[in-house]
């Protein structure tokens, strides 16, 4: 097996342009969601979508991609009928760099390098197995609720790319690790191929002789120039991702320690060498907040505590910081969208040891 590139990141938690949740809205109104509902979570308004500049935390797009679950119900046929939206375009200059590229090898190791400009939340892998070309789409550090809406949203978006930039692209197979669905009438016409199920892995096979085909549009001077500002867009978004997961890692520290987490962003940010006012605007830039990365951090470690089943859901508030059990609670229905009582029950291994 030869691997094409390394993408340039290991897991979906990087920032990323509004674009994606913009796409996701419009989709999802336009079959009878509300855009309120849809953005519920965020911290975002409709206005702040439209602005090209703005950078947005992963989880504030995974908060979509859930509120679109919840109200849309979360089908395969959703998942794939969404994924068909994302056009070159959609991907702003990273499009028009693999676009330009010379070939198909090319542009797939471009997009790969700068993985993180995209919206990828399954990591891809290219290679050369066999004498085919396999892609592998890395879904296991998704989040469970919404792996296989994600999956694919994201191989259909990948594949719908590649066919823009190369009509010629084809699937010569498709397996995926999820259980066949009822119908598979929705893949085939999303892929052109019937797809196996409850594999080892998820994988698209296409013909390797793709890899030299050269693209239709490619323009060295065009390329030249996209990956520049591409390699520049980059190292910001970098930099700034840098600061929020300083914030986290800190909070995370505290988490356990009673009312750790409400000592102020005054205190995290003395903790990082700067001044809170740079501190706010640095976590703005990234497209989160302060009080956003708290919810965050609490949502994550309040999981983990309940998932024990060894403390009581009072207990697990005031380790997070709540003053009261029911303000506690008021938040863990927001996030879950069940009661932590609920949660626990689910989760706790002692009660799935006794079912």
């Amino acid at each position: 097996m030869a691997e094409l590139a390394a993408p340039a990141v290991g897991d979906w938690d990087f920032p990323r342009s509004t674009a994606s949740i913009l796409l996701m809205t419009r989709f999802a109104e336009d079959r009878g969601a509300s855009v309120g509902e849809l953005l519920r979570g965020t911290s975002l308004d409709p206005d702040q979508l439209l602005d090209p500049a703005l950078q947005v935390d992963a989880r504030q797009e995974l908060a979509v991609v859930r509120n679109v679950v919840r109200e849309l119900g979360g089908s395969d046929d959703t998942a794939l009928s969404l994924g068909r939206k994302y056009h070159v375009t959609t991907f702003g200059i990273f499009g028009f760099a693999c676009i330009s590229s010379p070939t198909f090898r090319d542009a797939i190791a471009f997009s790969l390098r700068y993985l993180d400009l995209t919206f990828t939340f399954c990591i891809p892998h290219a290679s050369v197995e066999d004498g085919y070309l396999a892609l592998i789409m890395n879904d296991e550090r998704v989040p469970d609720d919404v792996a296989r809406f994600l999956l694919l949203r994201d191989l259909t978006a990948i594949y719908t790319v590649a066919r823009e930039l190369l009509p010629e692209v084809s699937l010569r197979a498709l397996d995926f690790r999820h259980d066949e669905p009822d119908t598979v009438d929705s893949y085939v016409d999303a892929f052109g191929v019937v797809p196996a199920f409850s594999a080892s892995r998820n994988v698209a096979v296409l013909d390797v002789a793709l890899l030299d085909e050269p693209l239709p549009q490619a323009n060295e001077h065009t390329v030249a120039i996209c990956e520049d500002q591409c390699r520049r867009l980059v190292a910001r978004r970098r930099e700034r991702f840098g600061v929020a997961q300083d914030v986290r890692e800190r909070l995370i520290r505290v988490g356990g320690a009673g009312s750790g987490m409400d000592a102020g962003m005054d205190s995290v940010a003395r903790g990082l060498n700067l001044s809170p006012r740079t501190l706010r605007r640095r976590l703005t830039e990234a497209g989160t907040s302060y009080r956003a990365l708290v919810d965050e951090v609490r949502q994550a470690l309040a999981e983990e505590l309940l998932a024990t089943g060894a403390l009581s859901v009072e207990d697990v508030a005031f380790r997070l910081g709540y003053a009261e059990a029911s303000s506690f609670i008021a938040a863990f229905k927001r996030w879950k969208g069940v009661t932590p009582a609920a949660y626990a029950r689910r989760s706790s291994p002692r009660v799935r040891q006794g079912s």
